[in-house]
């Protein structure tokens, strides 16, 4: 039985069944898992945030102590807490992080959107399941016409915004900060992932972190259309 139920997906009908087949090898991890800890969520892990976002953020994958466990993206785990306390600090979320899928938390103005909805062992996926899952990712960005601005955590998140938008990674090469003009309209900035090993050798500081959510905000100032930033 598990410890929580996580928050109802913003997009229930892009995401994938519960026991999802399509990569042996995660589904084959995620079964081991339910047996080693019955009360975890153990499953893919639902989008979280506000339906009508205009920010999306392109995760990695679910982490082990994280949203594996707990059913909500980045909770639980040290990555949590600096992405919530910066969304916090920009006003694109509200309430108290408390670690828990059912603490309250609410986003606003942006979603929280994996592009490899299930956990990978050593929290790295192969490139063909990285590509597998990408079409959940694809179809819960087309169900998003609001979101204008795209924030991808990591070179994995990246490629997958890119592809998505039919670019090319050889013109949108990853870097911090870095700013991409994509084919279909939107603006993504990259960022290093918030992850413990970034914070810890001091890859990604807070300082940084929070830049790339000011220059979020910056594109919504200069671009206040509802179309998408042109």
């Amino acid at each position: 039985m598990l410890a929580v139920t996580p928050p109802a997906s913003p997009l229930p009908h892009v995401e994938p069944p519960r026991d999802c087949p399509l990569c042996p090898r995660l589904a084959a991890f995620r079964e081991a898992l339910r047996l080693e800890h019955p009360d975890w969520w153990n499953a893919p892990v639902p989008h979280f945030g506000d339906p009508q976002a205009w920010v999306a953020i392109a995760g990695l994958a679910p982490g082990m102590w994280g949203a594996n466990r707990t059913g909500r993206p980045f909770t639980g785990d040290h990555a949590g807490h600096l992405l919530f306390e910066t969304l916090g600090k920009f006003g694109f979320a509200e309430g108290r992080y408390t670690e828990r899928a059912d603490d309250g938390l609410r986003l606003n103005g942006l979603i929280i959107l994996n592009t490899v909805k299930c956990l990978p062992p050593q929290n790295k996926p192969t490139p063909q399941e990285i590509a597998t899952c990408r079409p959940f990712y694809e179809a819960a960005l087309a169900q998003l016409p609001t979101v204008r601005v795209v924030v991808a955590l990591g070179q994995i998140a990246h490629g997958s915004a890119v592809r998505t938008s039919g670019g090319k990674l050889s013109a949108h090469p990853f870097g911090h900060l870095a700013e991409h003009r994509l084919p279909d309209g939107r603006i993504l900035i990259d960022s290093y992932h918030c992850s413990r090993y970034n914070q810890n050798t001091g890859r990604l500081t807070r300082e940084m972190f929070e830049a790339v959510f000011a220059r979020a905000l910056d594109l919504r100032d200069a671009h206040s259309s509802p179309d998408p930033l042109c």
